[in-house]
């Protein structure tokens, strides 16, 4: 283990980082900074993968919902669901669900998507909950090494029995550093987890009225066929 630690800290990329003035901070910000720094890449490298996740959804979604809604208002429902069936994503699956079930009638149609549209929303809400899990520790984390930094400078100051701006110095900057570094963090990563619901919330929207628009279609072709069997039936 004392190997390994060596290695980590004294090759040459480790010297040539902590010799910066980025990587000095983070070596007076003391062991807390260890977590602060895993927290940064777990969020950046989920903020990236949802970022581009969300906008290839959004592209793909407006482009299949206008087309979809066009075979509606011609009540072509096979042509619908070829272009689901080709057109990978969360959307494609819902109405896919919905258009399959056409002939079942509208109450199948409407439980199709819904059953669906509750298994593909995982999928949409997917790295939401680890953004706000790492909004939420990282300041946690910054919060401990404030209390570890004051601790330090308290007993810097039992050791030599007075208090000295170059005993207790150490401490309270570790306890600074880690504290800002917490925050700043935090507060970028819960700003990009509310976009991303927001982002979120509008395909939801978009979706529920694309299936309305199925459901309707649906209704009305009942509607027609119960009136023809009405007026055969007069006769």
């Amino acid at each position: 283990m004392g190997t390994v630690m060596n290695w980590l800290l004294y090759n040459n990329f480790s010297q040539w980082f902590f010799s910066t003035p980025l990587g000095e901070l983070c070596w007076d910000g003391g062991i807390w900074m260890v977590p602060l720094a895993i927290c940064s890449i777990w969020g950046l490298a989920t903020i990236i993968v949802k970022f581009i996740t969300l906008t290839m959804a959004s592209v793909k979604t407006r482009r299949l919902l206008s087309q979809v809604n066009l075979f509606m208002e011609e009540k072509n429902f096979q042509g619908a669901v070829e272009l689901c069936e080709t057109t990978k994503g969360p959307v494609a699956a819902i109405l896919l669900a919905g258009l399959r079930k056409v002939k079942e009638g509208s109450e199948r149609v409407l439980r199709a998507i819904e059953n669906t549209g509750t298994i593909e929303l995982a999928f949409l809400e997917r790295g939401l909950v680890v953004l706000a899990t790492l909004s939420n520790v990282a300041p946690m984390f910054g919060f401990l090494g404030t209390v570890s930094g004051m601790i330090s400078a308290f007993a810097s100051i039992e050791k030599l029995g007075e208090v000295s701006p170059q005993a207790v110095a150490g401490g309270i900057k570790e306890a600074l550093i880690t504290t800002a570094t917490g925050l700043a963090i935090a507060i970028p990563i819960q700003i990009f987890h509310n976009y991303f619901v927001t982002r979120v919330d509008r395909l939801i929207l978009d979706m529920e009225e694309s299936s309305q628009q199925i459901v309707e279609t649906v209704i009305a072709i009942e509607n027609e066929g119960a009136a023809a069997a009405a007026a055969s039936s007069s006769k």
